[in-house]
């Protein structure tokens, strides 16, 4: 608790004995407090009493210079008695670790609470401190992939695997075959366009919080006064356009379009007005210079296309390693936010800077903060994918264990993932033939399925009734079912040879090891071959020209994801191949299955 450090004039009509009988003890007595004797050194007329009477008069003290101030000079309206600790200006510029905190609240609960910063007073200072807090720090120039628009398309996505796996720019927006407003559109236009009364969401800047009470009109107001007549720094990140004459003139990359779930799984049918669906795909974004968005990552782990308009960003990124996702959640929600640079947490920061005109996507997971160096109108959107659903699964997990309100995740994510489901078991009953990548990753978006289907069988009645709502019951008859045959089928077209649900594992897109329990099939048992049989297709010994691998956290990654690199060594390899055949009458005829496996060993003389 902070020292005591407040006081009112009115409490030296009290006395000792009423004073020790229930005075609370935040409240400083002084028996010259608010009188003329003594000035407030910010009072605009000399240090004077205005129309305040000195017995409403209240006084409040700084931690550091114990120096008195009028709350009505400093305090910017706000409420005294919340005040935990508080610094003058002079004092919060000497040092910029300091910060003005809140109390917190009385009531108890077992959920983590912060204390958040609060210094509405001084806005310059409390605006720059998140660069103050990055300077100096290890920073790493980019080497991202500059792509040209016609390149950024499926035949990308099939021809390179580690495609989507970092962010990439494009600096001019020829052959993304997207929409954009014309560069002219000025924030006033926004305003005019989406109606000045339109409720915004803006964000002041200095404690990374909601400001209240906006309207567009008000924000295109504040954006045209000039940098320096501004009394703080604020920043509009979640302006939501669907829907609206600004949403007709934006339309999203091509790439995006092709992989975005909601365009390609959710029902058109069930989107537009009076229709509940995830609108997520397009927002305006409008910040002012010297705007910064502390570390994030985009609700539930999804991907971002972002387009500047007119202006510039700067991008810091931390890549969404296990690793670096655990120090994520450490820091998320944690005391240390407002304090704490997370690039210290991870292993490595790239910087990235964007000016007009250029577009950049971001893929799943990356953690990243973002500056605005000037005035800047940006257009851009989030979308969920099937090749990286392991790690969108994973950003969820931390969103809710570190207790981020339903309003700040994405809209209908488990509805959602049932519509995708049910479209890939439509597509794996098809015969559809789906890469390999895709593949491991809808066994992901199965085991989480299954994981609902089980909270709809087993769960108490609260949770039963809140996972049954997320299942849409014109397309999902059977929930459970859905998801264990879609678990099934893609296990066997990965070229897993056991029919029942035993005990397994597959590598997940974390690198790490993920096993899936064994369970009994609920409503779905797969049909049973008729015929299996084993071929070994022989043996051959082969010798390659190949460094032999020297560190484990090196080589991993070479060897699971690519050909190794050349070197001085020899290495000798032996490779096994092993053929298996499977047969099966069907309703039409007779399904034949041949599955080869490839087995190598590798060894080097020393």
């Amino acid at each position: 608790m902070a020292k005591p450090r407040r006081r009112s004039a009115r409490n030296t009509l009290k006395t000792s004995e009423e004073i020790e009988e229930g005075t609370d003890p935040n409240v400083q007595v002084s028996a010259n407090a608010g009188t003329s004797d003594e000035k407030c050194p910010a009072c605009q007329d000399g240090g004077e009493q205005s129309s305040n009477s000195p017995d409403r008069e209240s006084w409040v003290r700084c931690d550091d210079c114990k120096s008195w101030f009028h709350w009505r000079c400093v305090g910017q309206q706000g409420d005294l008695e919340t005040v935990d600790k508080w610094y003058c200006h002079p004092c919060l510029s000497k040092d910029v670790t300091r910060s003005i905190s809140h109390k917190l609240p009385t009531r108890k609960s077992s959920r983590k609470r912060i204390t958040r910063d609060f210094a509405d007073q001084h806005t310059e200072s409390d605006s720059s401190k998140w660069l103050k807090m990055l300077a100096g720090k290890p920073i790493l120039k980019e080497s991202f992939k500059r792509m040209k628009g016609e390149e950024v398309c499926l035949a990308w996505i099939e021809r390179d695997p580690h495609a989507m796996e970092e962010p990439i720019v494009i600096e001019t927006p020829e052959g993304l075959e997207m929409k954009m407003p014309h560069e002219e559109l000025t924030v006033a236009g926004v305003a005019d366009i989406l109606g000045e009364e339109t409720p915004t969401e803006v964000i002041d800047v200095s404690t990374q919080s909601n400001s209240p009470g906006w309207t567009l009109g008000k924000w295109a107001n504040y954006f045209s006064t000039e940098p320096t007549a501004r009394e703080k720094v604020l920043n509009v990140i979640s302006l939501e356009i669907s829907g609206t004459a600004l949403g007709d003139q934006v339309v999203p990359p091509k790439l995006v379009r092709d992989l975005d779930w909601v365009e390609n799984h959710w029902p058109h049918s069930k989107r537009g007005k009076g229709n509940l669906w995830p609108k997520v795909q397009l927002y305006c974004l409008m910040g002012v210079g010297g705007a910064w968005t502390d570390w994030h990552i985009d609700f539930a782990g999804s991907s971002v296309y972002y387009h500047i308009l007119w202006g510039r960003k700067t991008f810091f990124f931390a890549r969404p390693t296990p690793e670096n996702l655990a120090a994520y959640e450490r820091w998320s929600g944690s005391e240390i936010q407002t304090t704490t640079w997370l690039g210290d947490l991870v292993d490595k920061v790239y910087k990235v800077e964007l000016v007009q005109g250029n577009t950049m996507i971001i893929p799943t997971g990356w953690i990243h903060a973002v500056y605005t160096p000037v005035d800047t109108l940006v257009f851009g959107g989030n979308f969920l994918h099937s090749l990286t659903v392991a790690t969108q699964l994973r950003v969820r997990d931390i969103e809710m264990t570190t207790h981020v309100p339903k309003k700040f995740r994405f809209p209908l994510f488990t509805k959602l993932c049932w519509y995708v489901g049910e479209s890939y078991l439509r597509d794996l009953k098809a015969r559809e033939e789906l890469a390999p990548r895709v593949l491991e990753s809808i066994m992901s978006l199965a085991d989480f399925l299954v994981s609902e289907s089980r909270i709809i069988e087993r769960g108490s009645e609260a949770t039963k009734k809140e996972s049954r709502e997320n299942v849409p019951g014109e397309k999902v008859k059977d929930a459970p079912a859905l998801a264990r045959e879609l678990r099934w089928r893609v296990k066997q077209a990965l070229g897993y040879t056991s029919d029942t649900e035993d005990d397994h594992t597959h590598d997940d897109q974390r690198g790490g090891v993920s096993r899936m329990p064994a369970v009994v099939f609920k409503n779905f048992v797969p049909k049973k071959w008729d015929r299996i049989v084993d071929e070994d297709a022989g043996e051959e010994v082969t010798k390659v020209r190949v460094m032999r691998p020297s560190s484990l956290d090196k080589w991993v990654t070479t060897w699971s994801e690519g050909w190794p690199d050349e070197g001085a060594g020899e290495a000798e390899v032996s490779k096994r191949r092993k053929v298996m055949f499977r047969v099966r009458k069907t309703k039409s005829g007779i399904e034949r299955q041949r599955i080869e496996r490839t087995t190598e060993d590798w060894s080097w003389s020393e």
